[in-house]
């Protein structure tokens, strides 16, 4: 068991916990009794992972003492936009929940991202407990209080900083992940590890087999390692005004990747792809030291995340792509790059993110994508 504190200046409480424990999840009732006591718990979860746990999340919640409904969205990253929001709003509003209301989001990033959406818009705001069942969910994104919703033309571009009250992480619910599915979220360990901590790099380096096939002992400590990782930088920087740009490395491109590809693309196998292209652009602008790419290369293979890109995709399109996400500022892009593993790339003035004119961007991406595409091709 870990139990780590995120602390959020500014926030009343003061800090967050995060529970790290196998088989928490069945004290869910009791946990969110202590942690974030209610009257009533919206328990919002996708139509997937509803059907897996809702059930015995409510019975939990409601032996605590509180009222409990169930609240589904359909499952699929496509689905996490206003409509969803705004059915979900409508639905607590006909259930007659009020502002004694917590909202338990059961389920991956997704859901996350919408069940804190609804959560912070609910009432003015209303606490919101984090369940996270997917390794990014785990590692990343239900600790740090970003929501949001996505549009037409970009990821996360309607949301809100709205900090859970408690995250309870139970990675005995990996089990029932695909496992295209649980290693597609080590891609932001590997990314946290790659900005702030090459120690952390190398156990994954080492740990790669065991991360890979689902061994739960070891996945444990990879989401106890992250998180501890995470709320440091969200302790300094809550609402990404400094140094939390670190945490956005791979994923300019990759959330490019993943409008191009219609969500098709898992999140973080896209930001893998976006790691192995960003880490190239930083390494021929002259940022990243030679050899990171390479690097990140093989770490993320170890660890089964695919290197397949679409034969058609441009640097064009992918500039495209990324210039309507929120990172686009006046012609050009900003870029949050290793300097070299473990470490992020800083300006003469400290900050985190880095202007590249987007015809220089162009440039040095259509050059990684060839390098990309060679090493790929290579044999082994």
């Amino acid at each position: 068991m870990d139990s780590l504190r995120v602390e959020v200046p500014g926030r009343p409480a003061g800090t967050y916990e995060v529970l790290v424990e196998r088989g928490a999840f069945e004290r869910i009732g009791a946990l969110c009794a202590e942690h974030a006591p209610a009257h009533a718990y919206a328990l919002i979860a996708d139509s997937r992972v509803a059907g897996l746990y809702s059930s015995r999340a409510l019975d939990s919640l409601r032996k605590s003492g509180a009222r409990a409904e169930s609240f589904v969205f359909p499952a699929g990253e496509w689905n996490k936009t206003r409509r969803s929001w705004a059915e979900l709003s409508d639905a607590l509003l006909s259930e007659g929940l009020g502002r004694d209301t917590v909202v338990v989001a059961l389920g991956g990033g997704v859901t996350g991202d919408l069940a804190g959406f609804v959560a912070a818009t609910w009432m003015r705001g209303v606490p919101v407990v984090q369940v996270p069942t997917t390794v990014l969910a785990m590692v990343d994104s239900s600790v740090g209080g970003k929501t949001g919703v996505d549009t037409r033309g970009a990821k996360n571009a309607i949301g809100a900083f709205h900090h859970p009250t408690f995250v309870l992480v139970d990675p005995e619910l990996l089990a029932t992940l695909a496992p295209f599915q649980r290693n597609a979220g080590l891609s932001e360990s590997v990314k946290i590890a790659a900005m702030r901590d090459v120690r952390f790099f190398e156990w994954i380096e080492g740990a790669a087999r065991g991360l890979a096939a689902g061994d739960l002992d070891v996945l444990s400590e990879l989401i106890g390692r992250s998180v501890a990782l995470k709320g440091g930088v969200v302790a300094e920087d809550p609402r990404e005004q400094g140094l939390r740009a670190v945490l956005n490395f791979g994923h300019t491109v990759g959330h490019a990747l993943e409008s191009l590809s219609d969500y098709s693309l898992l999140h973080g196998e896209a930001v893998a792809q976006g790691m192995r292209l960003e880490a190239r652009l930083g390494e021929m602008v002259g940022l990243t030291q030679p050899g990171t790419a390479e690097q990140l290369d093989a770490v993320l293979r170890s660890c089964d995340l695919p290197e397949e890109l679409d034969p058609d995709l441009t640097a064009r399109r992918i500039l495209e792509a990324a210039s309507s996400d929120k990172k686009a500022r006046e012609g050009s892009l900003r870029w949050s790059l290793p300097a070299r593993v473990g470490t992020a790339a800083s300006d003469p003035a400290g900050g985190w993110t880095h202007a590249i004119d987007l015809s220089e961007c162009e440039v040095a991406l259509d050059a990684a994508l060839r390098t990309a595409s060679e090493v790929r091709d290579s044999p082994a």
